[in-house]
């Protein structure tokens, strides 16, 4: 419920925010590490603001970031003094506890957030949020209007929509979609499985229920829609899903909202792809009411292996990184639907809200979680690229999460 209160309550926040005079830092080492869409940029960006010469401050934004945090932030003195997670990275980080709580931190300094912005895990604050997220619908309205098609609301309607504009000759491979193999094939298949009401475990427990009807008809779905991408789907990422779109070569996909805000705004995209960009709410799937996507929070971390000193810099600089005064520079306020005060929602907001208000679930933020993602990921390309059933598949992945499960002490 978190989120879903949280992208509910943004709509009401227009309170003015004033700009910080200083970071109020005398010294300490502030190191960042986090994914390297626009929003993030924006917030590492004003935290690097709080150097100085006996201050410290790095960034490293890069799309590797989940491979690289939790490794970075297990040393003594941690590498990372912070990482910027959403609410499924954040659980390996509680896994390995190299993350601390901010509750003395946000009494000390943190009177400005405001209660949605503060992540509270078994009655600790983990992390400090600043934005909304999910996958939603991004379209060619002109494309669409040329095959004389409605803008889908199913993913029945998408393949429908993508075999018409293949028949007419206006593009080959209409859809499009992060589905590169890891973690993003992994995360389409959790959206589109919650859409056919899946659940990935027996309620209450860590036993895996991914080997299920829903599952077989998500792999089918996931299957049916690679047959309108680029045959080279399974290396597109955010980025390489981005790129098509931006090339005029894909007209239909779901995509972050944090991506989507920025999508036309980079050099050389052709004119007719900027004139028919348009954002809609998630697509349904199988006759369910439930969106085949899912709510997300950002927000930033303090890693536990530091000095109280460098947590109280990092504190601070990120802190000032989302300062509602950062809402004054050029574009950023579509960037995200931030949760900071001062943000009102722009055009670009309308998939993530709509997402929040059509009943989107939350991703998981089981501690096991991480190990279906991770066995997800691991264990469909075999399947899309049809060298298995999809029943075998999923058997795979029972069976790798399973014995990650065990090993990790989740099951027996």
């Amino acid at each position: 419920m978190f989120l879903k209160n949280t992208v509910a309550a943004i709509a009401l926040t227009v309170a003015a925010g004033t700009a910080m005079a200083d970071c109020g830092i005398s010294e300490g080492r502030v190191s960042i590490v986090g994914n390297e869409f626009p929003a993030i940029q924006t917030v590492g960006a004003n935290a690097m603001e709080c150097a100085s010469d006996s201050v410290e401050v790095s960034t490293n934004l890069t799309a590797d970031h989940q491979t690289i945090n939790l490794p970075g932030m297990q040393g003594n003195p941690a590498e990372y003094t912070s990482a910027i997670v959403a609410n499924s990275s954040i659980v390996a980080l509680m896994n390995e506890d190299v993350i601390r709580p901010l509750d003395d931190l946000i009494a000390a300094h943190g009177q400005s957030l405001k209660p949605n912005q503060i992540v509270t895990i078994n009655g600790q604050a983990m992390a400090i949020a600043f934005m909304a997220n999910a996958q939603h619908l991004v379209y060619r309205a002109d494309v669409l209007e040329e095959a004389g098609v409605a803008v889908p609301t199913t993913y029945e309607e998408m393949l429908a929509a993508a075999e018409a504009i293949r028949a007419a000759g206006i593009m080959e491979n209409p859809v499009g979609g992060p589905y590169a193999a890891g973690w993003n094939l992994a995360q389409e298949f959790n959206n589109m499985f919650l859409g056919f009401g899946g659940q990935h475990f027996e309620p209450g427990t860590a036993n895996p229920t991914v080997n299920s009807e829903a599952g077989v008809k998500t792999l089918e779905m996931m299957k049916a829609l690679s047959e309108y991408m680029n045959p080279d789907y399974l290396t597109h990422d955010s980025n390489g899903t981005n790129a098509e779109f931006r090339a005029g070569n894909t007209a239909l996909m779901h995509m972050w909202g944090s991506r989507a805000a920025t999508l036309v705004e980079a050099e050389g995209v052709p004119q007719e792809v900027v004139d028919g960009f348009a954002i809609a709410g998630p697509l349904t799937v199988g006759g369910g009411t439930t969106p085949a996507s899912t709510l997300w929070w950002d927000g930033w971390t303090v890693a536990k292996n530091i000095s109280d000193a460098d947590a109280e810099a990092t504190f601070k600089a990120l802190l000032n990184g989302i300062d509602p005064s950062i809402l004054s520079g050029e574009d950023v306020a579509s960037q995200a639907v931030w949760l900071i005060d001062g943000y009102e929602p722009t055009e670009a907001a309308v998939g993530v809200f709509e997402a929040a208000n059509s009943g989107t679930a939350p991703y998981p933020m089981l501690p096991y979680m991480g190990l279906m993602h991770t066995a997800l990921g691991a264990e469909l390309t075999d399947f899309m690229q049809g060298n298995e059933s999809a029943e075998q598949a999923l058997a795979d992945v029972e069976a790798a999460y399973t014995a990650a499960a065990k090993e990790n002490g989740f099951l027996q």
